[in-house]
Parts: structure tokens; C-alpha cells; sequence
């Protein structure tokens, strides 16, 4: 059952997925209709999942569930994991690699493999104030809260000298 995500409770689940490239515009709104009919049709053993979606940034396609309604099960899980790797392959694009990292560079964001990040802390291209993303959030408190943080407050701070 697709809902509007601001409208989701702040314990929902969510999951984030990083994109490595920007999307187009034209690409937001056929992902954005993929993603309709996807979370509308999402279920846990025959259970509706109320859910919801965002893309943030032309970049990051974040999914949240309700689960005071209903949890999600390994299957509904399966589902969506399948979901975005369609993407991947519909856009040519990479959602799914945990190891790379997302910051702010000004205005624009970058997307840089974890070991090219750890490098740049080295020479001090970033600092423990570089705004990351940390994807490892893991509900919408979390997101609003704790999404963009400087890399000090974040995982990424074990790479800052």
C-alpha cells in the first residue's frame, strides 16, 4: 500500500540505496512510476506493506515500511532487493554497493569508492566537518536526524586523522 513517506510513522524502517551517478530527470519520474507499482503491490504473505518512498538529491532512493502494520519477511525483503537490481540493470546503474561513500562537495555531491575516500582523509581532501551520507540509518528519526551528518559524527569518522 503506498502512502506518502512524510506521512509515515518516525519508527518506520527504511532502506537506502546510493546511486553513483545522478539521475535525469526523465529517469526520476520512470523510476518514480516503477516505484508506484512496486510498493503498491508490495506484500508479506498476502498482507499489504504500508509504504512509502523519496528520492533525494536526483541520487538516493530511500524506502520506508510501517512496520507497526505490517514487518517485512525475508520474501518482501527478496522482492525489493530484485526491485532495485532491476533498476540497476533498466538504468545502468550501480544501487546496491555498500562501499562507496556519498558527500557533499558544496553543492553537488560526490560518490567515491571507500578506499579513494580513505584516501582523501589522508591527504585532508576531507575533513571530520565533510557532510556524509550515512546510509546506515535505519528508520525515518534516524534519516531526518542522522542521513547528513559531518563524516566526525558518522562511521566515516574512523578514516579521519
Amino acid at each position: 500500500m503506498l502512502v506518502d513517506f512524510n506521512t509515515l510513522p518516525e519508527d518506520s524502517r527504511i532502506w537506502i540505496y546510493q546511486a553513483n551517478r545522478s539521475f535525469t530527470e526523465d529517469e526520476i519520474k520512470e523510476i518514480s512510476s516503477k516505484l508506484d507499482v512496486f510498493i503498491e503491490n508490495w506484500t508479506a504473505h498476502g498482507s499489504d506493506l504500508e509504504s512509502g518512498y523519496k528520492i533525494v538529491y536526483k541520487r538516493f532512493i530511500v524506502i520506508a515500511l510501517n512496520q507497526n502494520l505490517n514487518i517485512a519477511t525475508g520474501c518482501s525483503i527478496d522482492a525489493s532487493v530484485h526491485f532495485i537490481q532491476q533498476l540497476e540493470k533498466d538504468y545502468n546503474v550501480d544501487l546496491m554497493d555498500k562501499m562507496n561513500v556519498s558527500y557533499k562537495q558544496g553543492e553537488f555531491i560526490a560518490y567515491k569508492p571507500l578506499l579513494e575516500f580513505k584516501k582523501m582523509a589522508k591527504q585532508k581532501a576531507v575533513s571530520g566537518n565533510t557532510i556524509v551520507f550515512n546510509n546506515l540509518v535505519t528508520n525515518i528519526a534516524e534519516f531526518n536526524e542522522h542521513w547528513e551528518v559531518p563524516a566526525h559524527e558518522s562511521w566515516h569518522s574512523r578514516f579521519l586523522s
